[in-house]
């Protein structure tokens, strides 16, 4: 049995405009005790189906399972598989953290949990913040803190909603160290993220969804063999000539474009040459999942792989 099951779900909201068609059939398994990666752009859905898994929002058709357990019919019990990290900072101002977890176990029946809840404290860098008000912490610490709520009733399906969305590298190599040893022990993860590096590090197998539908579905490992080509990369005075637009990465500097064999890169550098520019640190790399996510994302149709 499946950890999750996404069944031809649809959800169309009534705008002023008219009809809004935010998913189109998404259909997918994600197998107990996966490390999965949701992927797309802003719009894409992602955040909409992870409500209606979560049971904030109702399906327009189609149904989500959880171990089985239907999202809608069977709510509570559903539900109290899931621990579920949302991309808003939502708290309660007028208690601790410890105060904060310990009602949040109530909200699942769980009692005389206070080893577990000093377990995630630990985990999550926040013994010493146990004692504080929630409204004293910063927005870094609030972010753990959702983490440890999400997980205080021990669910072994953890939903990680763009969780590491703006805080510091301390707390996105302690929250990774601590959810890959939870994946070890046999939960099961289902990610956002737009840190495609994270996704890439992490997650065994992943979907991509493009306005609403799925345009890939396969481990993260086929996808970046299945990348076209390779990728020249180096810095750049200079604006990039127009031959380039639409296929290069530009970060500042830093200029990655696709090539697919050492004729290709020679004719890169050619066309860079010819319009006067100077290259510096040049260097050809495998292609990484952010090559693969940008190629399926501009593809005229995504080709779904099951």
């Amino acid at each position: 049995m499946p950890a999750i099951s996404f069944q031809s779900v649809s959800k169309t909201y009534s705008t002023a405009r008219g009809k809004f068609q935010a998913l189109d059939g998404v259909s997918f398994d994600i197998e107990e005790g996966e490390f999965f990666g949701l992927l797309g752009p802003n719009g894409a859905g992602k955040t909409t189906l992870i409500s209606i898994l979560a049971g904030l929002a109702r399906a327009t058709s189609g149904r989500v399972l959880v171990h089985g357990k239907d999202v809608q019919q069977e709510y509570a019990d559903a539900r109290r598989q899931l621990g579920v990290v949302p991309q808003e900072l939502v708290f309660d101002p007028f208690f601790t953290v410890r105060e904060a977890l310990r009602i949040q176990s109530g909200y699942f029946g769980v009692k005389d949990n206070d080893a577990w809840i000093d377990e995630l404290l630990a985990s999550l860098g926040l013994a010493d913040k146990a004692g504080s008000n929630m409204r004293q912490l910063s927005g870094g610490m609030k972010r753990r803190v959702l983490v440890a709520q999400a997980l205080v009733h021990r669910p072994p399906v953890i939903v990680l909603d763009e969780p590491t969305a703006g805080v510091d590298v301390e707390l996105r190599q302690t929250l990774w160290q601590f959810i890959a040893r939870l994946n070890r022990e046999g939960h099961t993860v289902l990610l956002t993220t737009h840190y495609l590096e994270e996704a890439e590090a992490l997650c065994s197998r992943i979907a991509m969804l493009k306005t609403g539908k799925v345009v890939a579905l396969e481990r993260t490992s086929d996808l970046l063999k299945a990348a076209s080509s390779n990728v020249l990369r180096f810095k750049l005075d200079g604006a990039l000539p127009q031959e380039f637009e639409g296929k290069a990465r530009v970060t500042g500097r830093i200029v990655q474009l696709p090539a697919h064999d050492a004729h290709e890169i020679e004719q890169h550098l050619a066309v860079i040459r010819q319009a006067g520019l100077r290259v510096e640190d040049v260097e050809i790399r495998k292609p990484d999942l952010e090559d693969v996510f940008l190629d399926v994302m501009t593809a005229e149709r995504g080709k779904v792989v099951a």
